[in-house]
């Protein structure tokens, strides 16, 4: 794992940086489900205190990606299926709201980025390219509810969603599975396109409750990453 502490030019706080560094790493399955993390061992890799990494694994341990455990040390957290599927829930609440209004009234400049971003999903998936698929996966969600005039509902998204990534990401291995990521996002565009508001929800809540199709195949295949 790479630490790259800028604060000079992030005007970021060490504390902030070093936990968004860590909380990459662990969606990204970089820092895999039950690795150790040490305090002393990441502020000496990054030339700062233990206190800014204590601060950091904190949050992340308020948002259940770490566990912290007294005198036996401090963890990646297990996937919980339970916690994913709650989070899975409340997305999806939220995010079917977001297309109904979307199909009522659209921001046209979101509209044009939102195909530039098509685009260079499926380019990232020819080549395999796990990271910016991911990255142009979120600007699509972050787009549709900024077109839609509710950018806030995203926000909403963004912490408790995390559960839902590390499970999002083991489903992206393959090419064909990414593709299948982008026609299902450019379902949901043309339903919006086509002002059709139930064909609009229908499509995300499909888009988003995919996954659970894939879960208990998951829990075999990668029993040691679950809780």
């Amino acid at each position: 794992m790479t630490l790259d502490i800028q604060m000079a030019e992030s005007g970021e706080s060490a504390a902030v940086t070093i936990e968004k560094d860590l909380r990459r790493a662990i969606i990204e399955l970089e820092l895999l489900p039950g690795s150790r993390l040490s305090e002393q061992e990441i502020a000496t890799r990054l030339g700062v205190s233990r206190q800014p990494v204590r601060e950091a694994l904190i949050r992340l341990a308020n948002s259940r990606l770490i566990e912290i455990r007294p005198h036996r040390g401090t963890v990646v957290a297990r996937i919980s299926a339970q916690e994913m599927t709650e989070a899975l829930f409340v997305r999806q609440s939220l995010e079917v709201a977001v297309v109904a209004r979307a199909a009522q009234s659209f921001d046209p400049w979101q509209r044009k980025r939102i195909a530039n971003l098509l685009v260079k999903q499926e380019e990232a998936s020819s080549r395999l390219d796990h990271a910016a698929f991911r990255e142009h996966d979120e600007a699509f969600h972050i787009a549709v509810a900024t077109g839609a005039g509710v950018g806030m509902a995203w926000r909403a998204i963004a912490d408790m969603k995390t559960h839902m990534d590390r499970v999002c990401n083991l489903t992206l291995q393959r090419e064909a599975d990414m593709q299948r990521r982008v026609r299902e996002h450019q379902a949901i565009m043309e339903a919006i396109d086509a002002h059709d508001v139930q064909r609009a929800q229908t499509a995300m809540a499909e888009h988003l409750g995919s996954i659970l199709d894939d879960l208990p195949d998951l829990e075999n295949q990668h029993s040691s990453m679950f809780m």
